[in-house]
Protein backbone atom coordinates (compact mmCIF):
# COMPACT_ATOMS: atom_id res chain seq x y z
CA UNK A 1 0.00 0.00 0.00
CA UNK A 2 1.65 3.21 -0.92
CA UNK A 3 1.78 5.98 1.90
CA UNK A 4 2.21 9.93 1.27
CA UNK A 5 1.48 13.25 2.37
CA UNK A 6 -2.00 14.76 1.09
CA UNK A 7 0.01 17.65 -1.58
CA UNK A 8 1.24 14.35 -3.42
CA UNK A 9 4.89 15.73 -5.08
CA UNK A 10 5.90 15.48 -8.49
CA UNK A 11 8.35 13.25 -7.75
CA UNK A 12 6.03 10.75 -6.21
CA UNK A 13 4.05 10.66 -9.42
CA UNK A 14 7.15 9.94 -11.03
CA UNK A 15 7.86 6.98 -9.02
CA UNK A 16 5.88 2.91 -9.76
CA UNK A 17 3.50 1.49 -7.69
CA UNK A 18 5.17 -0.40 -4.47
CA UNK A 19 3.65 -2.88 -1.66
CA UNK A 20 6.12 -1.13 0.53
CA UNK A 21 5.65 2.77 1.83
CA UNK A 22 6.35 5.47 0.02
CA UNK A 23 6.61 8.87 2.11
CA UNK A 24 7.22 12.28 1.24
CA UNK A 25 9.56 14.79 3.03
CA UNK A 26 9.87 11.78 5.26
CA UNK A 27 12.24 13.16 8.52
CA UNK A 28 15.35 11.11 8.47
CA UNK A 29 16.87 12.74 11.87
CA UNK A 30 14.84 9.91 14.06
CA UNK A 31 16.23 6.93 11.70
CA UNK A 32 20.08 8.08 12.39
CA UNK A 33 21.97 7.40 15.86
CA UNK A 34 23.16 11.08 15.43
CA UNK A 35 19.44 11.99 15.71
CA UNK A 36 19.89 15.32 13.70
CA UNK A 37 19.70 16.29 9.73
CA UNK A 38 16.77 17.25 6.92
CA UNK A 39 14.25 15.29 5.78
CA UNK A 40 14.22 12.63 2.42
CA UNK A 41 12.66 14.10 -0.53
CA UNK A 42 10.98 10.82 -0.99
CA UNK A 43 11.18 7.55 1.57
CA UNK A 44 10.79 3.94 0.28
CA UNK A 45 10.62 1.20 2.28
CA UNK A 46 10.53 -1.79 0.40
CA UNK A 47 8.70 -4.57 1.32
CA UNK A 48 10.60 -7.33 0.40
CA UNK A 49 13.44 -8.02 -2.60
CA UNK A 50 10.92 -8.78 -4.84
CA UNK A 51 9.27 -5.12 -3.91
CA UNK A 52 12.75 -3.14 -4.41
CA UNK A 53 13.82 -5.10 -7.61
CA UNK A 54 10.28 -3.62 -9.17
CA UNK A 55 10.56 -0.40 -8.25
CA UNK A 56 14.24 0.32 -9.09
CA UNK A 57 13.36 -1.49 -12.83
CA UNK A 58 9.75 1.40 -12.61
CA UNK A 59 12.43 4.18 -11.51
CA UNK A 60 13.67 6.68 -14.02
CA UNK A 61 17.19 6.81 -14.18
CA UNK A 62 17.46 10.50 -13.80
CA UNK A 63 16.00 10.46 -10.24
CA UNK A 64 18.81 10.18 -7.34
CA UNK A 65 18.55 6.92 -5.26
CA UNK A 66 20.40 6.78 -1.75
CA UNK A 67 20.39 3.43 0.57
CA UNK A 68 20.53 3.87 4.37
CA UNK A 69 21.05 0.98 7.28
CA UNK A 70 20.39 1.77 10.32
CA UNK A 71 21.87 5.35 10.66
CA UNK A 72 24.69 4.08 13.12
CA UNK A 73 27.62 5.50 10.54
CA UNK A 74 25.96 8.04 8.85
CA UNK A 75 25.56 11.79 9.50
CA UNK A 76 22.31 13.34 7.40
CA UNK A 77 22.98 16.96 6.59
CA UNK A 78 20.59 19.35 7.63
CA UNK A 79 19.52 20.42 3.93
CA UNK A 80 18.46 16.86 3.50
CA UNK A 81 18.56 14.53 0.69
CA UNK A 82 17.01 14.90 -2.61
CA UNK A 83 15.59 12.23 -4.83
CA UNK A 84 14.54 8.60 -3.20
CA UNK A 85 16.28 7.66 0.17
CA UNK A 86 15.48 3.75 0.43
CA UNK A 87 15.65 1.95 4.10
CA UNK A 88 15.54 -1.79 4.20
CA UNK A 89 13.36 -3.00 6.99
CA UNK A 90 13.47 -6.13 9.18
CA UNK A 91 10.54 -7.59 7.95
CA UNK A 92 11.29 -8.33 4.39
CA UNK A 93 14.97 -8.13 5.05
CA UNK A 94 16.11 -8.90 8.25
CA UNK A 95 16.26 -12.62 8.03
CA UNK A 96 19.18 -14.50 9.61
CA UNK A 97 18.92 -18.57 9.05
CA UNK A 98 21.78 -21.31 9.94
CA UNK A 99 22.96 -23.32 6.66
CA UNK A 100 24.90 -26.93 6.90
CA UNK A 101 28.45 -26.12 6.79
CA UNK A 102 28.92 -24.27 9.55
CA UNK A 103 27.46 -21.23 7.35
CA UNK A 104 24.44 -18.26 7.97
CA UNK A 105 22.79 -16.80 5.32
CA UNK A 106 21.62 -13.16 6.38
CA UNK A 107 19.21 -10.33 4.66
CA UNK A 108 21.01 -7.16 4.95
CA UNK A 109 18.95 -4.62 7.62
CA UNK A 110 19.74 -7.46 10.36
CA UNK A 111 21.67 -6.14 12.58
CA UNK A 112 25.21 -7.40 13.22
CA UNK A 113 24.70 -8.00 16.64
CA UNK A 114 22.02 -10.33 15.35
CA UNK A 115 23.86 -12.41 13.16
CA UNK A 116 26.67 -13.01 16.14
CA UNK A 117 23.70 -14.20 18.29
CA UNK A 118 22.22 -16.75 15.28
CA UNK A 119 26.02 -17.82 14.84
CA UNK A 120 26.56 -18.83 18.74
CA UNK A 121 23.35 -20.19 18.77
CA UNK A 122 23.83 -21.98 16.44
CA UNK A 123 27.49 -23.37 17.64
CA UNK A 124 29.24 -21.02 15.07
CA UNK A 125 32.40 -19.67 15.97
CA UNK A 126 34.19 -17.12 14.20
CA UNK A 127 31.52 -14.27 13.80
CA UNK A 128 31.67 -12.93 17.55
CA UNK A 129 33.24 -10.26 16.10
CA UNK A 130 30.37 -8.48 14.24
CA UNK A 131 29.05 -8.40 18.32
CA UNK A 132 30.95 -5.49 18.60
CA UNK A 133 29.94 -3.59 15.12
CA UNK A 134 27.01 -1.35 16.02
CA UNK A 135 25.54 -1.50 12.53
CA UNK A 136 23.56 -3.75 9.76
CA UNK A 137 24.78 -6.20 7.36
CA UNK A 138 24.14 -3.90 4.15
CA UNK A 139 26.84 -1.56 5.96
CA UNK A 140 29.27 -4.20 6.66
CA UNK A 141 29.29 -5.52 3.57
CA UNK A 142 29.72 -2.11 2.19
CA UNK A 143 32.26 -0.77 4.28
CA UNK A 144 34.07 -4.25 5.02
CA UNK A 145 33.13 -3.98 8.35
CA UNK A 146 35.29 -4.83 10.98
CA UNK A 147 36.42 -5.14 14.93
CA UNK A 148 38.75 -6.89 16.87
CA UNK A 149 41.12 -7.83 14.27
CA UNK A 150 38.73 -9.42 11.85
CA UNK A 151 36.64 -7.95 9.08
CA UNK A 152 34.10 -8.92 6.55
CA UNK A 153 36.16 -9.89 3.75
CA UNK A 154 37.38 -12.87 6.39
CA UNK A 155 34.11 -14.74 6.57
CA UNK A 156 31.52 -13.28 3.75
CA UNK A 157 31.16 -16.09 0.81
CA UNK A 158 28.87 -14.12 -1.35
CA UNK A 159 26.36 -11.36 -1.21
CA UNK A 160 23.25 -10.87 -3.45
CA UNK A 161 22.88 -7.21 -4.61
CA UNK A 162 20.55 -5.66 -7.03
CA UNK A 163 21.41 -2.95 -9.86
CA UNK A 164 19.72 0.23 -10.39
CA UNK A 165 17.71 -1.56 -13.00
CA UNK A 166 16.23 -4.28 -10.11
CA UNK A 167 18.48 -7.22 -12.02
CA UNK A 168 20.28 -9.53 -9.27
CA UNK A 169 23.97 -10.13 -9.41
CA UNK A 170 25.41 -12.55 -7.22
CA UNK A 171 29.18 -11.37 -5.62
CA UNK A 172 32.41 -13.67 -4.71
CA UNK A 173 33.96 -12.66 -1.90
CA UNK A 174 36.46 -12.01 -4.80
CA UNK A 175 34.13 -9.93 -6.19
CA UNK A 176 33.61 -7.11 -3.17
CA UNK A 177 37.30 -6.04 -3.78
CA UNK A 178 37.58 -5.31 -0.58
CA UNK A 179 40.69 -2.96 1.69
CA UNK A 180 40.25 -1.34 4.53
CA UNK A 181 36.91 -0.10 5.37
CA UNK A 182 36.55 0.08 1.43
CA UNK A 183 34.43 -2.72 -0.88
CA UNK A 184 35.40 -2.06 -4.75
CA UNK A 185 31.74 -3.18 -6.36
CA UNK A 186 30.04 -0.53 -7.87
CA UNK A 187 28.50 2.36 -5.55
CA UNK A 188 24.69 1.93 -7.11
CA UNK A 189 24.26 -1.64 -6.21
CA UNK A 190 21.94 -2.13 -3.51
CA UNK A 191 22.88 -5.17 -1.02
CA UNK A 192 19.90 -7.58 -0.16
CA UNK A 193 21.66 -10.66 1.19
CA UNK A 194 24.34 -12.08 2.05
CA UNK A 195 26.40 -15.94 3.32
CA UNK A 196 28.78 -15.76 6.14
CA UNK A 197 31.32 -19.21 6.36
CA UNK A 198 32.28 -19.61 10.44
CA UNK A 199 33.31 -22.50 12.00
CA UNK A 200 32.27 -25.15 14.55
CA UNK A 201 32.31 -24.12 17.89
CA UNK A 202 31.44 -24.32 21.37
CA UNK A 203 28.07 -22.24 22.06
CA UNK A 204 29.62 -21.10 26.04
CA UNK A 205 32.89 -20.19 24.41
CA UNK A 206 31.46 -18.24 21.73
CA UNK A 207 28.96 -16.57 24.52
CA UNK A 208 32.21 -16.11 26.51
CA UNK A 209 34.04 -14.18 23.53
CA UNK A 210 30.98 -12.15 22.63
CA UNK A 211 30.28 -10.99 26.43
CA UNK A 212 33.75 -9.90 26.29
CA UNK A 213 33.92 -7.72 23.38
CA UNK A 214 30.77 -6.32 24.98
CA UNK A 215 32.56 -5.28 28.30
CA UNK A 216 35.32 -4.10 26.06
CA UNK A 217 33.12 -1.66 23.92
CA UNK A 218 31.42 -0.24 26.98
CA UNK A 219 34.58 0.87 28.72
CA UNK A 220 36.10 2.31 26.06
CA UNK A 221 33.71 3.45 23.76
CA UNK A 222 30.67 6.31 24.80
CA UNK A 223 28.11 3.79 23.29
CA UNK A 224 25.26 4.97 25.47
CA UNK A 225 25.15 8.55 23.75
CA UNK A 226 23.44 9.85 20.15
CA UNK A 227 27.13 9.25 18.69
CA UNK A 228 27.92 8.07 14.81
CA UNK A 229 30.49 4.97 15.72
CA UNK A 230 34.36 5.86 14.50
CA UNK A 231 34.40 8.74 12.91
CA UNK A 232 37.48 8.28 10.99
CA UNK A 233 39.49 5.93 9.36
CA UNK A 234 43.01 4.48 11.10
CA UNK A 235 45.57 6.09 8.58
CA UNK A 236 48.35 3.22 7.60
CA UNK A 237 50.83 2.79 10.47
CA UNK A 238 48.71 5.00 12.92
CA UNK A 239 45.47 5.02 14.89
CA UNK A 240 42.91 8.07 14.34
CA UNK A 241 41.98 8.11 18.35
CA UNK A 242 45.99 8.97 19.04
CA UNK A 243 46.36 11.50 16.37
CA UNK A 244 43.13 13.56 17.66
CA UNK A 245 44.22 13.12 21.13
CA UNK A 246 48.20 14.21 20.06
CA UNK A 247 46.34 16.97 18.27
CA UNK A 248 44.51 18.36 21.70
CA UNK A 249 41.06 17.74 20.25
CA UNK A 250 39.98 15.53 23.21
CA UNK A 251 36.47 16.88 24.32
CA UNK A 252 36.94 19.46 21.94
CA UNK A 253 33.22 21.57 21.18
CA UNK A 254 31.44 23.46 18.37
CA UNK A 255 28.02 24.21 18.69
CA UNK A 256 26.07 20.88 20.31
CA UNK A 257 28.94 18.59 19.35
CA UNK A 258 31.52 17.26 21.26
CA UNK A 259 34.60 15.07 20.48
CA UNK A 260 34.16 12.53 23.15
CA UNK A 261 36.31 12.53 26.21
CA UNK A 262 36.40 8.80 26.59
CA UNK A 263 37.13 8.05 23.21
CA UNK A 264 38.40 10.69 20.83
CA UNK A 265 37.53 8.92 17.59
CA UNK A 266 33.73 9.32 18.48
CA UNK A 267 32.21 12.53 18.14
CA UNK A 268 28.83 13.26 19.74
CA UNK A 269 25.73 15.28 20.21
CA UNK A 270 25.66 16.74 22.89
CA UNK A 271 23.31 19.44 23.15
CA UNK A 272 20.79 19.63 20.56
CA UNK A 273 23.37 19.85 17.55
CA UNK A 274 22.95 20.28 14.20
CA UNK A 275 24.13 18.01 11.57
CA UNK A 276 26.29 21.13 10.31
CA UNK A 277 28.08 21.26 14.19
CA UNK A 278 29.37 17.92 13.61
CA UNK A 279 30.19 18.17 10.25
CA UNK A 280 32.61 21.10 11.28
CA UNK A 281 33.62 19.68 14.34
CA UNK A 282 35.12 16.98 12.12
CA UNK A 283 36.43 19.10 10.05
CA UNK A 284 38.37 20.89 12.79
CA UNK A 285 39.76 18.01 14.13
CA UNK A 286 41.16 16.72 10.31
CA UNK A 287 42.56 20.28 10.17
CA UNK A 288 44.14 20.22 13.58
CA UNK A 289 45.46 16.64 12.93
CA UNK A 290 46.92 17.38 9.53
CA UNK A 291 48.30 20.56 11.05
CA UNK A 292 50.46 18.82 13.87
CA UNK A 293 51.17 15.30 12.81
CA UNK A 294 51.06 15.96 8.54
CA UNK A 295 48.77 12.92 8.13
CA UNK A 296 45.04 13.71 6.39
CA UNK A 297 42.70 11.88 8.07
CA UNK A 298 39.68 10.21 6.38
CA UNK A 299 35.74 10.37 6.92
CA UNK A 300 34.58 6.68 7.61
CA UNK A 301 31.08 8.29 9.22
CA UNK A 302 28.63 8.54 5.81
CA UNK A 303 27.92 11.50 5.01
CA UNK A 304 24.83 12.65 2.65
CA UNK A 305 22.65 15.17 1.50
CA UNK A 306 22.73 18.81 0.80
CA UNK A 307 23.90 21.34 3.73
CA UNK A 308 21.06 24.14 5.04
Amino acid sequence: MMAAHASTSSLIDRLPKVRGELIENAPLAPLTWFRVGGPAEVLFRPADADDLAAFLAGTPADIPVTVIGVGSNLLVRDGGVAGIVIRLGGKGFGLVEALPGHRLRSGTAALDVALARAAQEAGIAGLEFYRGIPGSIGGALRMNGGAYTRETKDVLVEAVALDRQGRRHVFTNADMHYTYRHCGAPEDLIFVEAIFQGEPGDKADIQKRMDEITARREETQPIRTRTGGSTFKNPEGHKSWQLIDAAGCRGLVKGGAQVSELHCNFLINFADASAADLEDLGEEVRARVKETSGVTLEWEIKRIGERA
